[in-house]
């Protein structure tokens, strides 16, 4: 739309909403269109308004109208173009500008200047016809199916439903862009806008690794029940596509074969069952954190960390096996009666070993955070909650996530940004649980009878940060 004319990167957003709305802006800087397509518009990541009617489906009740609101309301906690801050709020008014500007909708105009031009016929935000039909269903963390998402207002941030051979498409076209308006405006999308820490820069909405001289091009999301991942090298012609209809599905399979290309290739050798039973237990590699070695019905050994999914062990010998998901080697260690006792592990040169702590494991659901923990419920007066409430800004690398803890008519909630809000359930030692995920743990620290840093543990991983002045 630039490149016709349509629009300028450089645009004040406000130039393409209605008059009414009064866009923020702070110390005379406005958000432009490359500010919300860069995520430096300094908007949150979730318009604080956004409280859903059915939380199973957030997003299909809230309306035009109500971004305008908040826009109308809001102030900007930083200059507009100052940092990067992932925000889905800003890349949706992204989609909705170039509704406006365009007089189509979202879904019709990405449907004309991109979906027909790459024939990707099996993409859209309106679930009907073929795309109904073929439509899987999403789980959640614990495997249970979960409601599709209607993305309206916001339709830029996560509207459109996809497969995998249209999305293979649309990557090969990103990695090799034709010789037409679409292609040149693939490569302007490509084109480094900023750096934006922990080894990545942006381009427009792409992501952009920087690893050992080379640049490879990532973008990912989700929905709930859902989540994908795609990315490519132009220079290797090479590229993947990771779709998953589950909602926490974290692993990162395709980056790490497009980093560290293919498998080790070592020869593989295949030792009896009696034999790989022997590895067969959990070994503590870290302290507190213990690998399981299970043997699967297939007849092979799987190695699983905490948080994580299991890889498959392959043999080089009796006591040596390598993982061809990544390049990782372990060996098992014995005693003089000859009794499994530890193992090693070479993980990319960096050596770990521990022992043997039992000769079985949990299930592996529970090893990666996906079994549904019991949980203490204490009773908490008002007094006890009040240290509690306040306003905390997590850190997660180059993003953020602000979770407000408050009372509400007897009961200590807390409402991450953009989210509906949940009940605490208290453990004990200033430790609270998700209500209806207990999986799902608040760690705060109190001093001077007031918390100040708030941790959240969440699917084998913790992000912490402090309580806001």
């Amino acid at each position: 739309m630039a490149a016709r004319g349509e629009l300028a990167l450089d645009d004040p957003a406000a130039k393409h909403l209605p008059p009414h709305v009064t866009m923020p802006s702070r110390n005379s800087r406005e958000i432009t269109l490359l500010d919300l397509a860069t995520h430096r518009s300094g908007l949150p990541r979730m318009p604080d308004n956004f409280e859903p009617a059915d939380p199973e489906n957030p997003y299909a009740d809230y309306s035009v109208e109500r971004l305008y609101t908040f826009l109308s309301s809001h102030e900007l906690r930083r200059d507009p173009g100052a940092e990067f801050e992932y925000s889905n709020l800003g890349m949706g008014l992204l989609g909705h500008a170039l509704e406006r500007v365009s007089g189509q909708t979202y879904e019709v105009l990405v449907r004309e200047r991109i979906l027909d031009p790459l024939g990707m016929d099996m993409t859209g935000i309106t679930l009907e016809g073929d795309l109904a039909d073929w439509m899987t269903r999403g789980h959640d963390q614990y495997g249970d199916v979960v409601p599709y998402w209607d993305v309206i207002a916001l339709a830029g941030a996560g509207g459109p439903r996809s497969d995998l051979e249209d999305m293979l498409r649309y990557v090969r076209a990103n990695m090799n862009p034709p010789d037409s308006p679409l292609g040149r405006a693939m490569r302007d999308a490509h084109r480094v806008r900023d750096d934006i820490g922990e080894d990545r820069t942006i381009g427009l909405a792409w992501s952009i690794l920087e690893y050992q001289g080379r640049q490879i091009w990532t973008h990912g999301g989700g929905t709930a029940g859902f989540s994908t991942y795609i990315g490519f090298d132009p220079e290797l012609g090479v590229g993947f596509v990771r779709l998953a209809n589950a909602g926490n599905f974290e692993d990162d399979i395709g980056l790490d074969f497009l980093r560290r290309g293919p498998p080790l290739d070592i020869a593989e050798v295949h030792p009896a069952p009696e034999v790989l039973q022997r590895y067969v237990g959990s070994y503590e590699l870290m302290p507190g954190r213990a690998a399981v070695i299970r043997m699967e019905d297939e007849g092979w050994l799987t190695m699983q960390a905490p948080g994580n999914v299991r890889f498959r062990m392959h043999a080089e010998s009796d006591t040596s096996f390598f993982l061809k998901r990544t390049p990782w080697r372990f060996w098992f260690t014995r005693d003089e009666t000859g009794a499994v006792v530890g193992m090693v592990a070479d993980l990319e040169g960096s050596e770990r070993s521990g022992p043997k702590v039992s000769d079985d494991g949990p299930p592996p659901r529970v090893v990666a955070g996906n079994a549904r923990p019991e949980a203490e419920d204490l009773p908490m007066t008002a007094e006890e909650m009040a240290p509690y409430e306040g306003t905390f800004v997590l850190e997660a690398g180059p993003r953020t996530l602000e979770v407000r803890v408050f009372i509400e008519e007897g009961r200590l909630m807390a409402q991450p940004a953009g989210q509906r809000a949940y009940r605490l359930m208290y453990q004990g030692d200033h430790e609270f649980r998700l209500e209806p995920d207990p999986a799902i743990r608040l760690v705060f620290t109190v001093e001077n009878a007031r918390a100040e840093t708030l941790t959240l543990h969440q699917s084998g991983s913790a992000i912490s940060g402090r309580r806001q002045p």
